[in-house]
């Protein structure tokens, strides 16, 4: 073990300045025997750093390397298993617990002995031993002896010391001096002891020698004790000194922090005083302006808005922890708890009173305004109000029930005003609607009532309760005489005379979609203003989450009755998810009135004329589309976009009567049929159309519409066509289709494209249909003479050999061409023009057309029949008894005599 302790301090802890304390053979507990060994080293400089180190021979030699080395400071408990009895086990707990087996007891105790002696030095007993023998750990040994270990322990360490230079050469040279000591290493030995003792004896007679110089200094040591008696006495009387000084520093100092913690204490109190004084105090001029201060003149509401806000910032002032409990604390509290209640009561009645007072002074212009079909401005009550706005954000923060109270009674009492101004408005309106209608009919036809029935209705009108419903007011049974005609089968023609509505209807619907515009233009700046209004003064324009101010007191509700859209005063107030819902639900409430004469007067100029519903929807979808820009979800959007649906569903219901109307049509059995009067129905529609969508923005709803119209119009001409028994059915079809075709062509609706070119084809088709049936066969004898010819050919008879049938023979053709001479072709086209005179009709002016068709497909037959005269008889020299010159001086003879 020797060997290898000094093999393992050469090779690996030499060159790293370690000393190597103490070697054990050891193996992992529980696993197969690989041995290694465990060193206590530490280092040559200092400070000492004491580590274990764990070294394993190499595999692919003899030499020994170092594997894993530990702190001696990080080893944590040394467990040696059993101090009674002798096992080689033993745990060392570094940052895990290693198990150990010892190759034998005594490396073991001597491993763990070295570890506690490095411990007791270096490491201040912080390793912990357990089931470690006592006499293994000295600790029954008394301190000199401890000390001698120790000192023991420092020569065993010196024993490891290594060879100085001058130390190798003298070795070196005391072995060349006896050469035999490298082979007889005993009487190296021998002559090494002798000379040892020959110096220790001189050493000894030395020692003899010098007894005089040992007792001088042994009295001289004795003189250095006295001396160091007297120093100590000296020190101890210092010491006592110096611990009287302590005492009176330890007063000093303990007086100087009593002193320092009272001036610490003195200034967080003034610091304490000064926070109240600088946050809780409220100058006198802003006391007197909440107590006195002048709610009408500019410069007092700019004061009470400055005292206001000063109270308000006292009043939230965030107290320390102990300031409620202070008296002067409370008393300012309470001074600004009755300077709260106090302006908050005036404020409140000044408003109240402001509120009170505005209808009445609004209430003198309505006449002016209703005359001119013009809604009053608010604006200047707007303006003057908008200077209490800080008052009312004031007033919503401290007192919130009287800011819900005042948001109440602005609400009940400009609810009535807007209710009586809207009311009258929309009466004017209506007047003049109906006005319109009866003007332009009194330029056509004698009106049955005067202009003084008119007055007294619009009178009556005035003194009701102004909620016109449009089914028993008598302005509405004056507003819609004589307009049942235009909804009727014939509405393209009125029942007083031969003169076309359109005559009447071009000013009476210019008049009710200016009309129409006006009313809506007069009500969207109204409700903008208002809305933007509320939002301002009732400082409700965030998005935070807040209890609407429209709190619902348990009161007798005195104005007129709530619309469904609009939460019952009786009712608990909703809770609403952001203040822009409570400016909807304010706006609800005051305009509620609206949407009612809205529908009532939408109702009005649908009964007056079924196609004010275009108007009403272009307008309509134009205005929402305007509300829904500057904000979807304001009262304006909503309220318009739920009018909307209500005059779509109108227009929707006068395409349903349009077609209906084609479905119920009857035609006379005894006159010709014509232009059916649907047909030119949808031609004024579509004029009307196209002339009022231009550039809107609900273009998709009339193409919709132009698709089921057109094919009802189809679907009706066809019937029509079926049932007439006066005109031919290709006559029908022809000229309807055709005027359909030139209407579609005209007005070049592209969504109509496709039914503009089918009714093409159907004008095309029935056309040809109605020349080949009307015209027959005009050489009918020569035309079945032919046909026979044809059925020969047919059955395989050469064409040149058909001539030599019996039946069809030269003779028999010349015989059939002389019966059709010039004379009975142009007889027979004559009554022919006379017949399709008789069936068309003058509105289209198809005849000319027609007899042209007629030309064409006549001469068409002739050529054929030349054809096969010329194939089947050739060189015969048989020809027709007139030539296509004679035809066409024939039928432009008899078209011009006619």
């Amino acid at each position: 073990m020797t060997a290898i302790k000094h093999a393992l301090q050469r090779d690996i802890f030499t060159p790293n300045d370690e000393r190597l304390l103490s070697i054990v053979n050891v193996c992992k507990a529980g696993k197969k025997k690989k041995n290694c060994f465990l060193c206590a080293t530490v280092t040559t400089e200092r400070p000492v750093q004491v580590k274990v180190v764990k070294v394993k021979k190499s595999d692919k030699g003899d030499f020994y390397k170092r594997q894993i080395t530990w702190e001696l400071r990080d080893l944590g408990e040394v467990d040696a298993k059993d101090p009674s009895k002798e096992n080689p086990e033993f745990d060392l707990h570094f940052e895990k617990v290693y198990r150990w087996v010892a190759s034998s007891v005594a490396e073991k105790n001597s491993f763990i002995s070295c570890i506690w002696k490095l411990n007791q030095r270096y490491l201040r007993k912080k390793v912990e031993f357990v089931n470690v023998s006592p006499q293994l750990l000295e600790e029954s040994a008394p301190r000199g002896e401890a000390q001698s270990v120790a000192g023991g322990d420092e020569d065993a360490l010196d024993d490891y010391q290594e060879l100085n230079a001058r130390e190798e050469q003298d070795i070196e040279g005391m072995m060349e001096v006896c050469e035999f000591a490298i082979s007889n290493a005993e009487g190296f030995a021998e002559k090494l002891s002798r000379e040892l003792q020959v110096l220790d004896g001189a050493n000894i007679q030395s020692i003899m020698a010098s007894e005089k110089q040992v007792n001088i200094l042994m009295q001289l040591l004795d003189q250095a004790l006295s001396e160091v008696d007297n120093i100590e006495d000296k020190l101890s009387s210092y010491e006592e000194m110096l611990q009287s000084v302590k005492e009176q520093m330890d007063q000093i100092s303990q007086s100087n922090r009593l002193i320092q913690i009272s001036n610490t204490n003195n200034g967080k109190l003034l610091d304490e005083i000064q926070f109240l004084v600088n946050y809780m105090d409220l100058s006198k001029g802003h006391i007197r302006a909440l107590q006195e201060g002048d709610l009408s003149s500019p410069k007092g509401i700019e004061a009470c808005i400055n005292a206001s806000e000063a109270l308000l910032q006292c009043m939230n002032v965030a107290l320390r922890p102990g300031h409620d409990q202070l008296l002067a604390v409370k008393q300012q509290q309470h001074l600004f708890s009755d300077l709260r209640d106090t302006f908050a009561r005036r404020l409140t009645n000044h408003l109240n009173n402001v509120f009170v007072h505005q209808g009445h002074d609004q209430s003198s212009t309505l006449s002016q305004h209703t005359v001119d079909l013009s809604l009053p401005k608010h604006s200047p009550l707007h303006r003057d109000l908008l200077r209490y706005a800080k008052l009312m954000e004031w007033l919503k923060n401290t007192q919130r029930e009287k800011y819900e109270g005042l948001s109440m009674t602005y609400v009940e009492y400009m609810t009535r005003l807007y209710e009586r101004e809207i009311k009258d408005f929309f009466e004017v309106a209506k007047i003049k609607m109906a006005g319109t209608s009866k003007e332009a009919k009194g330029k056509f036809a004698t009106l049955p009532r005067k202009e003084s029935a008119l007055k007294q209705e619009s009178e009556s009108l005035h003194g009701s309760s102004g909620k016109l419903t449009g089914s028993t007011s008598s302005l509405n049974k004056l507003a819609v005489q004589g307009s049942n005609s235009r909804r009727s089968q014939s509405s393209s023609l009125l029942d007083m005379g031969n003169i076309s509505a359109s005559d009447l209807d071009v000013a009476d619907r210019t008049k009710f979609d200016k009309i129409f515009e006006q009313v809506l233009s007069e009500l969207e700046p109204l409700c903008l203003a208002e809305q933007d209004f509320i939002s301002k003064f009732f400082k409700l324009q965030q998005h935070a989450t807040v209890q609407p101010p429209l709190a619902q007191p348990e009161t007798e509700e005195t104005d007129g009755a709530i619309t469904s859209k609009v939460t019952p005063q009786s009712e608990p107030r909703p809770s609403l998810s952001s203040e822009k819902d409570l400016v909807r639900m304010m706006m609800n409430k005051i305009f509620q009135s609206i949407e009612t004469e809205l529908n009532s007067l939408i109702a009005l100029g649908d009964k007056i004329d079924s196609f004010h519903s275009l108007y009403m929807l272009v307008k309509m979808s134009h205005h929402v589309w305007t509300a829904e820009n500057v904000d979807p979800a304001s009262y304006l959007s909503t309220t318009l976009g739920n009018v909307l649906v209500t005059v779509k569903r109108n227009f929707d219901k006068c395409i349903s009567g349009q077609i209906k109307q084609m479905e119920d049509v009857k035609i006379s059995k005894k006159s010709k049929v014509g232009i059916l009067t649907f047909v030119t129905g949808f031609e004024e529609f579509a004029e009307l159309a196209e002339t009022i969508f231009r550039n809107a923005e609900r273009r998709g709803d009339l193409d919709k519409a132009y698709v089921k119209l057109i094919r009802a119009v189809f679907m009706n001409v066809e019937k029509v066509a079926n049932e007439s028994q006066k005109t031919p059915r290709d006559v029908v079809m022809m000229e309807n289709f055709h005027h359909i075709f030139s209407t579609l062509s005209r007005l070049k609706i592209s969504c109509l494209e496709a039914e503009r070119r089918e009714a093409k084809h159907k004008y095309t088709e029935h056309l040809q249909s109605y020349v080949i049936n009307s015209l027959g066969q005009p050489l009918e004898k020569l035309n079945h003479f032919f046909e026979g010819v044809e059925a020969r050919v047919a059955q395989g008879v050469r064409e040149e050999e058909v001539s030599y049938q019996l039946a069809f023979n030269k003779q028999e053709l010349r015989k059939v061409i002389k019966e059709y001479p010039g004379k009975e072709v142009k007889k027979g086209l004559d009554n022919l023009y006379k017949k399709v005179d008789k069936h068309l009709c003058e509105e289209e002016s198809l005849l000319q057309v027609v007899w042209h068709s007629m030309q064409d497909e006549f001469i068409r037959q002739y050529k054929h029949f030349e054809d096969l005269i010329g194939r089947c008889y050739p060189g015969s020299g048989i020809t027709m008894e007139f030539t296509i010159q004679d035809m066409l001086e024939y039928f432009s003879s008899i078209a011009q005599s006619h």
